[in-house]
């Protein structure tokens, strides 16, 4: 996720976009401000487009993430999941801007995916794992509504803060270099290993690493849509090789890359709607509490700072970081985990490649509404996207990854008190394959380390709390042992 800082070139067409007299506006002006914060219906539109092409990557991603075995007791189709995937952003970013009236999108967020296929989906059935999410998204509209979500981030210390964005970060590197068969669990000599067996095997993960490193380059040279570049250029390879290697369908991940019948069709809708409340007793209480509670976690956290980020970026936060329209952006990225839960398609939460938009002009929601049109559009494009290697695809996950690790810079690495915790809070998530563990261990250490310094009221009552929950969650089989539960 890349964030721009880029001005946009003043053209014709933008000429005296800040000076035009109210009089006489279209209700497409008066509607979203456009001409009142200094911009243009071409740069809105500019805008739209820009942020669709750098957050594209999450119609292959997001589904990449959710098939497979993994993702609850049975296979989830890739093409019903490209459908939720897009329906879902299209309904959030059209929300966001026509309420919120800012220039943000969302889609799946990928951390929240991510704990939805390897901690909720494998205990219980798919509806279920989204009525989880549901009630994830349900919860984080009430931390909105009665200005608690606001007060919780001021509450967990900014290093942590930062810790937990890395750790995703690492947690979605690990998911993407395991599905394109670059990392393998090791049958002897070690937890993981290079390979099936010590080596690379098979063209699909050599083109893997080739994607990966023709992103990186092209980020590297600040080429605008890198990662998208790199899937299609990736895409092209493996359907060349494909073609002329007479590979066959089980070479790779998610089958053949080849366009197998028309390039349009109507969604298949068939995840919409199948959500269960209830059903959870086969995973306990305790377990149900930690997996929303993690899922508010994994969707929490960047949605704000991406925000007054953007906003920011945009002209329309002040230097205190307020905004106009703020509460009502939150409420939208919050209810956007009920609408991907209803969807079938994860938890939607604001992109930092909103950014891009910014960059080339957008100021209001204007900007969201294309982006979204464009999202609804792509519910009939599902044989094309299908055309992507499982393998490719990965090669993102991990460009993302690394994208994420740029938090470190905020660290005081020389800071012994803050340095273990993030560090716990790091390497648990991906060595642990849990988002919730990786929190966990951070969480106790900070305050751990605080009372051992003398400081035991600097990490306040809320992360005393949270330590406290979180013990109880490490202890709790120790805990139901000793008491005869188990």
């Amino acid at each position: 996720m890349t964030h721009a800082s880029v001005q946009p070139e003043t053209t014709a067409e933008d000429a005296g976009a800040g000076s035009r007299p109210p009089a006489g506006r279209s209700w497409l002006d008066r509607c979203f401000h456009i001409s009142e914060r200094g911009s243009t219906l071409a740069r809105e539109v500019r805008g739209g487009i820009t942020t669709f092409m750098a957050m594209s990557y999450i119609l292959l991603l997001n589904p990449l993430i959710l098939s497979g075995p993994d993702a609850g007791r049975h296979t989830l189709a890739r093409g019903a999941l490209i459908t939720a995937t897009a329906f879902a952003a299209a309904v959030s970013t059209l929300l966001m801007g026509l309420i919120g009236k800012v220039p943000l999108a969302l889609a799946a967020g990928l951390g929240v995916s991510g704990v939805l296929s390897t901690q909720v989906a494998p205990h219980m059935t798919w509806p279920q794992a989204m009525g989880m999410c549901v009630i994830y998204g349900v919860v984080i509209m009430l931390l909105v509504l009665t200005g608690l979500r606001e007060r919780v981030m001021n509450a967990i210390p900014l290093a942590l803060k930062h810790a937990i964005t890395m750790g995703i970060g690492m947690f979605i590197a690990l998911i993407g270099l395991v599905k394109a068969g670059f990392v393998h669990a090791a049958k002897a000599g070690g937890p993981v290993t290079l390979g099936p067996a010590g080596e690379l095997s098979g063209w699909p993960v050599l083109l893997f690493c080739v994607t990966l490193l023709l992103i990186f380059m092209l980020q590297a040279r600040e080429v605008p849509g890198a990662i998208l570049i790199g899937i299609v250029v990736g895409t092209v390879l493996a359907v060349v090789v494909n073609a002329t290697g007479d590979l066959g369908p089980r070479t790779w991940q998610n089958g053949a890359p080849e366009l197998d019948g028309s390039a349009v069709s109507m969604p298949d809708f068939s995840l919409f709607g199948h959500v269960e409340f209830g059903g959870w007793s086969q995973v306990g209480g305790a377990t149900v509490t930690m997996i929303v509670f993690t899922l508010v976690l994994a969707g929490f956290f960047d949605a704000m700072a991406t925000i007054i980020g953007v906003g920011t970026e945009a002209g329309l936060a002040d230097e205190r970081g307020r905004m106009p329209g703020l509460s009502r952006a939150l409420l939208v990225d919050g209810a956007g985990g009920a609408i991907g839960g209803a969807a079938g398609a994860s938890g939607q939460t604001v992109f930092i490649e909103s950014a891009t938009g910014v960059g080339e002009g957008a100021r209001t929601g204007l900007s969201s509404v294309v982006t979204g049109l464009i999202f609804a559009a792509c519910l009939f494009f599902t044989p094309l996207t299908r055309i992507v290697p499982g393998e490719i695809a990965a090669a993102a996950l991990v460009v993302i990854g690394a994208m994420m690790m740029s938090h470190a810079r905020h660290v005081d690495w020389t800071d012994r008190a803050v340095a273990i915790p993030v560090f716990l809070t790091v390497v648990l998530m991906p060595f642990t394959y849990s988002i919730t563990v990786g929190v966990g261990g951070g969480v106790i250490a900070y305050t751990a380390i605080r009372a051992g310094q003398g400081k035991w009221r600097e990490p306040g009552a809320f992360m005393w709390a949270l330590s406290l929950v979180f013990a109880g969650y490490f202890a709790l089989h120790p805990i139901e042992q000793w008491l005869g539960v188990k």
